[in-house]
């Protein structure tokens, strides 16, 4: 069984994914990883064409609510894109499974989404 490791901010201390999801890494309602891109400026999307196909934005629903932090951005097809605390969400289609964290990193622009 693959283990997968997350970095404590107060130390070198390795934790289970598990604990570390609890110290804030966000995923969406499937359990996926959720992820910021930095190129995205003023809680607008930045990532379309293929960059979405390889970054899909978190999508929300009509009638749809999360908790606080929260909020729904437009998209320039007129659908609207989670946003926790300013940030659009995206999943990244190199995860494979809930916990994966694979696009943590790539490229020095996309980051694991915390809460």
């Amino acid at each position: 069984m693959k283990r997968v490791y997350g970095w404590l901010a107060a130390g070198m201390v390795l934790l289970p994914f598990g604990a570390a999801q609890a110290q804030g890494v966000a995923t969406g309602d499937n359990g996926m990883t959720l992820y910021s891109f930095d190129k995205d400026v003023g809680g607008k999307s930045a990532c379309y064409e293929d960059c979405a196909v390889k970054w899909p934005p978190y999508l929300a629903q009509q009638g749809e609510t999360k908790p606080e932090g929260w909020t729904m951005v437009e998209r320039t097809d007129g659908s609207r894109q989670w946003a926790l605390d300013g940030k659009p969400a995206y999943y990244f289609a190199g995860d494979k499974k809930a916990g994966d964290m694979a696009g943590d990193g790539v490229g020095g622009v996309w980051h694991a989404l915390g809460q």
